[in-house]
């Protein structure tokens, strides 16, 4: 399985409104799933920033969560201003962010609605599954 088709699957699961896509193809069997944003996370250990470091207590409220692995930026592209700041009023589809994951920019949307109070994770950073990227209130 070549890595275009891999990364139009990736595309058609996260457009869709499929959970779950299972692929063989040849040899290649691939297993693709959405997570399920009403099931709590698993706790991931992430590499330590300034910016985490500087809040290591739980803070309590809604968080926007990392549906993937990969890195996330902040702005549309180096310059631009970022999708929200702290501040910034969210619906459930305003996009707050972007996750780079094998050269694919995904776009993350808030998916629930709120006021953005605090961005948790510097812009560039690497991320896993599940890291909470903002708490909104």
């Amino acid at each position: 399985m070549d890595i275009e088709k891999l990364k139009s699957l990736m595309h058609l699961l996260e457009t869709s409104s499929l959970k779950k896509l299972h692929v063989r193809d040849g040899d290649y069997e691939v297993t693709l799933e959405k997570p399920d944003f009403n099931e709590p996370f698993p706790t991931i250990i992430t590499p330590k920033t300034s910016h985490q470091e500087a809040h290591k207590e739980e803070k309590k409220g809604e968080f926007i969560v990392s549906p993937m692995v990969g890195t996330y930026y902040a702005s549309p592209s180096p310059g631009s201003a970022s999708f929200v700041k702290v501040g910034d009023k969210v619906l459930e589809d305003t996009i707050v962010c972007i996750i780079e994951a094998m050269k694919v920019l995904n776009e993350v949307k808030a998916r629930k609605s709120g006021i953005i109070v605090e961005i948790l994770v510097d812009n560039a950073q690497p991320v896993e599954f599940g890291t909470k990227l903002f708490r909104i209130d």
